[in-house]
């Protein structure tokens, strides 16, 4: 049963194996004006921003410049976004049904009520930025090293917007007795204590954020080193975290040993071997040389430039 749909949307919240009675009661609205002005509009808003701020400050260790890096936040936010709806939409199609059997399209585009998809915003970000990579000429640049840049922003945008489903008191997880475990009151008025799954997977991506930024990049010796640690990364979390939820998305009617097939599940599994293979192949199997990296390319051609220039 998924207990998400049985939640008080205003429910107060708990942490009592932390903070005993402290009780945090503020709306999912941030402004109650028409429909309202979600804290889970402006949390995603938030983490796009700060995205843009670290892509941009991040942008030539990887030898992209600022137009192309415009471009790609230009197209990648909208795309981005649209991913991820169109992603959660299709598989919960039933939801945006009306009575009659009809498409309600007016639900079906309100992300803003909740319902997003990372994995939409993921598989919509790289098919625009394959596109965007195949441009010629300086206006160019090179798919893996734009990715590589990308992630980053990728993983402060779930850091934050992770924190938009606890104002709208979902995607949380099966009940716990863990110090960790959130109460919460459904529509009945009953108290349950379940895991804070949106808080496991924010921390795990923190986590992640970290080692990317002072660790993997630092010693970077492939164009898409930092993309197959996220990869790994998330997907070892978000196979983990998924498992704890309620309202896991579903591979249609199949099945695994009995079990109905997570849908995240299944593409974190996936996600995780691929990854694993290519990180060792590129640094083990066939190593880079310093040259092959795309900020060393960006750096020589600009070099050389500035030599005929003098010259």
């Amino acid at each position: 049963m998924d207990m998400n749909s049985v939640i008080m949307t205003d429910s107060p919240i708990r942490f009592p194996g932390l903070f005993g009675d402290w009780t945090f009661t503020a709306s999912s609205k941030a402004i109650n004006i028409g429909h309202g002005v979600y804290w889970y509009g402006i949390l995603i808003a938030t983490g796009l921003l700060l995205a843009m701020l670290l892509a941009m400050k991040e942008r030539k260790k990887y030898g992209i410049s600022e137009d192309n890096l415009y471009d790609g936040l230009l197209w990648g936010i909208p795309v981005g976004i649209i991913g991820a709806r169109v992603y959660y939409v299709l598989f919960y199609l039933d939801n945006f049904k009306r009575a009659d059997g009809s498409f309600d399209f007016g639900s079906a585009i309100a992300f803003w009520d909740g319902g997003l998809a990372i994995y939409g915003t993921v598989i919509a970000v790289v098919i625009l930025a394959l596109c965007l990579s195949r441009r010629k000429g300086k206006r160019g640049f090179k798919f893996f090293a734009m990715t590589d840049l990308v992630v980053m922003g990728l993983l402060v945008g779930q850091i934050v917007g992770r924190w938009g489903n606890f104002m709208n008191r979902e995607a949380f997880g099966a009940e716990t007795t863990s110090v960790f475990r959130m109460q919460l009151t459904t529509k009945m008025g009953t108290l349950i204590e379940v895991h804070p799954t949106f808080f496991y997977e924010s921390f795990w991506n923190l986590i992640g954020l970290l080692l990317l930024l002072f660790v993997v990049s630092k010693h970077r010796k492939f164009d898409g080193e930092n993309t197959w640690f996220y990869f790994l990364w998330y997907g070892l979390g978000r196979f983990w975290v998924e498992g704890l939820r309620t309202d896991s998305l579903y591979l249609f009617n199949w099945q695994l040993f009995g079990q109905p097939i997570r849908v995240s599940q299944a593409l974190s599994a996936v996600m995780v071997l691929v990854s694993i293979f290519m990180l060792i192949w590129n640094l083990k199997v066939r190593p880079h040389r310093p040259e092959e990296l795309y900020v060393n390319q960006v750096a020589a051609r600009e070099k050389a430039e500035q030599e005929e220039k003098e010259g």
